[in-house]
């Protein structure tokens, strides 16, 4: 069956989500993280309910559930969830976005005209020629362009609207899940499970058109807390421990050339310092470990502890505190269990007409804890570029293509059950 994805409509509606700032805080200890995000799950719920779906609603912890119901003769089908998430990273600002359409993308550099420094080229974006002569988006230079995870909501919503306005395309229940504070590893916190009703599910959370991941990191969190030994500075000769160069010696004594983000790829892992907080009493180290094999995560964690607690036992009265937790854990070996689940997706990318490309995200999703949580759920492409950065941008044919590939895979859960 032709499914024919209007890219003008995912384009403008895209445009408009990523226009409502949604950026999570790790600091904040609430749920969600920050209130703004309710601004645009709000506004989801509306555009769901005007599309005919009634029992669309938002929780007090800005989780938005929907369900489109089965429309197929066949009995007790599989509940089948796609789920996006309506956050953006702290890693950049999301506050006053000002997405531009770039039509026809001629192949030639894009200078962002909020900040001339920023440019998008074939380059440093290969991507980029894939979409000569398609439509491009693009934030204006000062923010972050919000594709992630924005692209995953709009193609959810294509989708849902074209299913609602095609009755001949058969499928079981369907369930539409947003969360907030994907990007700060809180997505599933406050999900109700039991609500969600689901047995199978989806992220549109991925990049290259065609990608296909089944499997993530396996993350884990470290704080390093350093206790000095606090003295006026006036007498301090033989007494003070200034807990500052104490954590600064820490990450100095960190590898230098391997064992991090900037020098590691593919399947290695590593240790990334992401926050520095501190006096000369008291300073907080805060990490996140990341490997796709349990047993080298804990390893690194133990490395961490081990590098730390050597630094710390040369200062006399110094004192640390070392606190590892769980974040999240490689989807792969639940969706092992379950290959039907990556089959009919592979299959559903393929009836949209591009090859699949099976891919290890070397970070996680909200698909690695609902995997653990009985939603197994690998996560499928938008195509969402250059992420958490000024430079962020996305094709609007990857994003229809999402969203007709989310059509696809509904019809074919249905046939296959």
């Amino acid at each position: 069956m032709q499914i024919n994805i209007n890219n003008d409509s995912i384009a403008s509606r895209f445009m408009r989500y990523v226009q409502i700032d949604t950026q999570s805080d790790p600091q904040s200890g609430k749920h969600p993280s920050t209130e703004k995000q309710k601004d645009l799950s709000g506004l989801l719920v509306a555009e769901l309910k005007e599309m005919g779906i009634g029992n669309a609603e938002m929780d007090a912890f800005g989780y938005v559930y929907a369900t489109i119901a089965a429309n197929s003769d066949k009995q007790h089908l599989p509940v089948i969830c796609f789920c996006s998430h309506v956050d953006t990273a702290p890693d950049c600002s999301g506050t006053n976005v000002k997405p531009l359409l770039h039509k026809k993308y001629d192949g030639n550099e894009i200078v962002l005209p909020d900040d001339s420094t920023q440019k998008l080229n074939t380059v440093n974006h290969p991507y980029l020629e894939n979409h000569i002569g398609r439509d491009v988006i693009t934030a204006s230079g000062n923010t972050l362009l919000g594709a992630d995870d924005k692209s995953g909501v709009a193609a959810i919503m294509e989708a849902a609207e074209y299913l609602l306005s095609h009755p001949e395309i058969k499928h079981g229940d369907i369930k539409i899940l947003f969360t907030p504070d994907e990007e700060i590893g809180e997505g599933t916190a406050k999900l109700d499970m039991k609500k969600l009703g689901a047995d199978f599910g989806y992220t549109l959370d991925g990049g290259e058109a065609g990608s296909l991941e089944d499997e993530t990191f396996s993350a884990d969190s470290a704080t390093i807390i350093i206790n000095g030994v606090i003295a006026h500075p006036g007498y301090a000769k033989n007494k003070l421990v200034n807990a500052i160069k104490v954590a600064a010696e820490i990450l100095h004594a960190l590898p230098a050339n391997e064992w991090s983000p900037e020098t590691t790829e593919k399947k290695q892992g590593f240790v990334h310092p992401t926050r520095f907080e501190g006096i000369a009493e008291k300073a907080t180290l805060e990490f996140i470990i990341r490997d796709f094999e349990d047993e080298l995560l804990v390893r690194h964690g133990e490395k961490l502890k081990q590098i730390a607690a050597t630094i710390v036992d040369q200062y006399a009265g110094a004192t640390m505190q070392f606190i590892i937790k769980e974040q999240y854990r490689n989807m792969k070996k639940i969706l092992d269990q379950y290959p039907q689940v990556a089959a009919y997706a592979a299959e559903a990318i393929n009836r949209a007409g591009l090859d699949v490309s099976t891919e290890s995200i070397r970070g996680g999703t909200d698909g690695s804890r609902l995997s653990y949580m009985g939603l197994p759920c690998p996560n499928i492409f938008t195509g969402m570029q250059g992420i958490h950065s000024k430079q962020e941008w996305i094709g609007v044919n990857d994003m229809a293509k999402a969203a007709e590939t989310i059509v696809h895979l509904c019809m074919v859960w249905e046939e296959k059950s």
